[in-house]
């Protein structure tokens, strides 16, 4: 068994560019690479990669129907299979389960048999990877495709179950956590692509985000597992600030994205309950939900009807909490202190605020402000969800188009109105951003968004994301773990991710000589 827990898998069209990523990954400290063979576009010549060879090998060429692209007759790929296996440059081969047995096993090549569905998790699952069983591998591989959170936990219990040596995973957004998960119920490696924008297949991590990221070398069967849930999840921070705070504490925990579609909170947080997930972040759509389904709530959770926060007790249930409302709370103030400069303080029972958005964020914002004694009014894109929260918080709301009529002395944007990828967008016409005004943009990815940017450029002050999105992140860390995180830290973490500039992760790691961090060989060519 390779003593590596990361396949990276390369695949490119040409032989030339297959080896340039040979030789870079091995500069990155890559120990064990699978070549998908079936990318390259012209006849396959083993000779030209053996020269580069620093690490063991696995020869793959998938049909078209297993997700591959190799574009000949099955006659022409087993026997390019059987050559791969015969010419020295392989030390393990990928076969899948049909054709397993057509080829017999040679030399000390080992043999991944492999069962590929890219269209579900078919019901009869359990039966196919019974009678993979019986062929000779020395790993078996199952990968399909999840559509429902119910599918990736069926895979889980077979991962958890496997009687020998397996890999089983479920491709897709839906599916991506159980690509770590597999790791933590033992299987031998996880797959990574080297170059991400390859396509190699759906839901794959790219190798680098291992740096970054996801720790995998590090789980164990006793990592505890926490995530965040929503929809979408792919943009989130939380699981690189989360697990760059648990490996800089010593803390044996992961942390990753849970994709749920809107009203699969429930059967989730049900089909995950025997990995165990033992916490939660919560985004959208479901923080009323997860307040909702929550057996304890602590205060916070009741007052503004919205939990982004769900802590595992101990018969199986949940409690909710919602950190955002004193983040928001705690910034908002911070802000003030900071722009009185030792002059007289500046409260919020003395200011207007003005609320564009009426989700969960916008809730605990109300909540929490209006609390504090300052003056609310609510503009959201939908008026009849607007009223409901400003009845529930006794505050005013606007239609959305009066939004610009408003008098205020803080602006709160809690939409998604200028989030990547539509950074080019924001909530209200700029001629409403007057000197002295205070502009808080919830959103902080990315930090400096539109709306922050032509306020700073107005004379307006401004709070973005990151405070905010730090502060409620560890009051998380802290339920979760309890461990209290350095704010300073995790702000610096959150920044240095941000910033497509600094490469600061993986300037860090090349420093403490893991590994480098230069663009993959012939990054951004065509092929």
């Amino acid at each position: 068994m390779s003593s590596d827990r990361v396949l990276v898998v390369i695949g490119r069209t040409r032989h030339k560019m297959v080896a340039a990523e040979i030789d870079e990954a091995a500069r990155r400290g890559t120990n064990f690479i699978e070549l998908r063979l079936d990318y390259l576009a012209k006849a396959i010549d083993f000779k030209r990669f053996t020269p580069h060879k620093r690490c063991p090998w696995v020869a793959t060429l998938r049909r078209p129907s297993d997700g591959g692209r190799f574009p000949g007759t099955e006659a022409e790929r087993l026997t390019i299979l059987r050559q791969a296996i015969v010419s020295g440059a392989f030390e393990w081969v990928d076969l899948e389960h049909d054709v397993a047995a057509t080829v017999p096993r040679f030399g000390k090549v080992k043999r991944i048999v492999s069962y590929h569905n890219l269209s579900e998790t078919p019901q009869d699952l359990d039966d196919t990877y019974a009678a993979m069983l019986k062929q000779d591998a020395d790993v078996y591989k199952i990968a399909v495709l999840a559509q429902t959170p119910e599918d990736v936990a069926r895979v889980i219990r077979l991962q958890k179950a496997a009687p020998k040596p397996t890999v089983a995973f479920c491709m897709g957004d839906i599916g991506q956590c159980s690509r770590f998960l597999a790791l933590k119920y033992g299987a031998p490696w996880i797959y990574a692509a080297f170059n991400k924008e390859r396509g190699i297949a759906p839901g794959m991590p790219a190798v680098d985000e291992f740096r970054t990221t996801f720790p995998v070398r590090s789980i164990t069967a006793d990592t505890e597992i926490y995530g965040v849930c929503g929809d979408p999840v792919g943009h989130s921070l939380s699981p690189l600030l989360h697990n760059q705070v648990y490996k800089r504490a010593g803390i044996n925990a992961l942390y990753l994205p849970f994709r749920v579609p809107r009203g699969m909170l429930q059967q989730t947080l049900d089909g995950y309950a025997d990995v165990p997930v033992n916490g939660y972040s919560v985004t959208v759509p479901h923080k009323e939900a997860a307040a909702a389904l929550a057996v304890e709530r602590e205060e916070t959770v009741d007052i503004v009807g919205a939990a982004n926060t769900l802590l595992r007790r101990p018969d199986d249930t949940f409690a909710a909490f919602n950190s955002d409302y004193p983040a928001i709370i705690e910034t908002v103030t911070a802000h003030l202190r900071d722009r009185a400069q030792g002059g007289p303080p500046v409260h919020l029972n003395q200011l207007a605020v003005l609320i564009l958005g009426s989700g969960g964020a916008a809730r605990a914002v109300a909540f929490g402000l209006h609390a504090e004694g300052a003056q609310i009014t609510i503009a959201g894109r939908t008026y009849e969800r607007s009223q409901k929260l400003a009845e529930e918080v006794k505050c005013k709301a606007v239609d959305w188009h009066a939004r610009h009529s408003v008098p205020f002395d803080i602006l709160v944007n809690c939409t998604p109105v200028g989030m990547h990828p539509n950074v080019d967008e924001a909530p209200c016409h700029f001629s409403i951003l007057k000197p002295g005004l205070t502009v808080f943009d919830t959103i902080y990815t990315p930090e400096t968004t539109l709306l922050v940017r032509e306020s700073r450029l107005r004379g307006c002050h401004t709070i973005t994301g990151v405070d905010m999105f730090v502060r409620q992140a560890a009051r998380q860390i802290q339920l979760f773990t309890g461990h209290i995180a350095d704010l300073d830290l995790m702000r610096q973490i959150v920044r240095k991710a941000l910033s497509p500039l600094t490469k600061a992760f993986r300037d860090e790691d090349e420093a403490e000589g893991r590994t480098g961090d230069e663009p993959a060989a012939g990054e951004g060519e065509e092929d």
